[in-house]
């Protein structure tokens, strides 16, 4: 398991130390876990919850009906 060292500017380490006594957690999973959100490579289940939930969002159909029409494109 990797270790790593910090340092700190003082305002910075006494806001780390208020939220590290609010979540519970020791320094080092406090510090863990942000990096862990911050290198995941997908969407956060929150932010997946939201689809859908914009009743009145206008479909893909109604987006591109308002929108010019593509150019003739060469065929492949």
């Amino acid at each position: 398991m990797g270790q790593i060292t910090i340092y700190l500017d003082a305002e910075t380490e006494k806001k780390m130390n208020q939220a590290v006594k609010k979540s519970g957690a020791s320094k080092s999973k406090w510090v863990a876990k942000l990096i862990k959100e911050k290198i995941a490579d997908s969407w956060p289940e929150n932010i997946i919850k939201l689809a859908g939930s914009w009743k009145d969002f206008p479909s893909i159909d109604e987006i591109r009906a308002t929108t010019g029409k593509d150019a003739k494109r060469k065929p492949l």
